[in-house]
């Protein structure tokens, strides 16, 4: 039991899915620094037999992460999602989900994250639809908001798998990406399974 007020406690598979959008979304908004490249490197997000490809794909982000120099993963990060003019890849999503649908994406995403009471940080300079803000509402919707699956699912139909997996093909398929090729198949990876288990719910 819970305490008037007390949020539940998430189980272990939930927690697992609310840390790794929130890995996904550090990740991509900014190039990781020596404690983040640590956490990757000594987490125990697998156990030691597990072979799916999942697991696979974290194996191969971790090992990467022994020999990350902090300063090339800020210039990766810079070529990649910031450019001087024009980014490689475009973080927003919109990008994305423009051809998907007649309506504003960006509109129906800030619709969205108002009925559910969240808003971007005063100090945040990017939109909404940047990968790392749809990652990290995720997030908050399974380890914060504690929202229903069928909630959970309508948001990642939506937004997330149409537009976080696009993007995470066209950082792995950009010949500038290198840690960051390991991240978005990690990420891709990892969408594809949320994919399958929303199905399976």
């Amino acid at each position: 039991m819970t305490a008037a007020g007390e949020a539940p406690a998430l189980d272990p598979e939930d927690e697992a899915r609310a840390a790794f959008y929130g890995l996904i979304a550090r990740l991509f908004y900014a190039p990781p620094d020596p404690d983040v490249l640590a956490q990757i490197q000594n987490a125990r997000a697998f156990d030691e037999g597990d072979e799916g490809d999942l697991a696979q794909r974290w194996r191969e982000l971790a090992e990467r992460c022994l020999t990350a120099v902090p300063a090339m993963l800020e210039n990766e990060h810079t070529e990649l999602f910031i450019g001087t003019g024009k980014a490689e890849v475009t973080p927003y999503l919109t990008h994305y989900l423009q051809d998907r649908t007649t309506d504003n994406p960006l509109v129906r995403l800030r619709r969205q994250l108002a009925e559910w009471g969240m808003r971007r940080q005063p100090r945040a300079n990017e939109p909404e639809d940047h990968v790392s803000g749809i990652c990290e509402s995720m997030r908050l919707a399974i380890a914060a908001q504690h929202r229903s699956l069928e909630e959970q699912k309508s948001f990642f139909d939506r937004f997330v798998y149409p537009g976080v997996t696009p993007f995470c093909d066209a950082v792995a398929a950009s010949p500038k990406a290198d840690f960051y090729r390991l991240v978005a198949r990690f990420a891709c990876e990892f969408l594809q399974l949320e994919r399958r288990a929303f199905d399976m719910a």
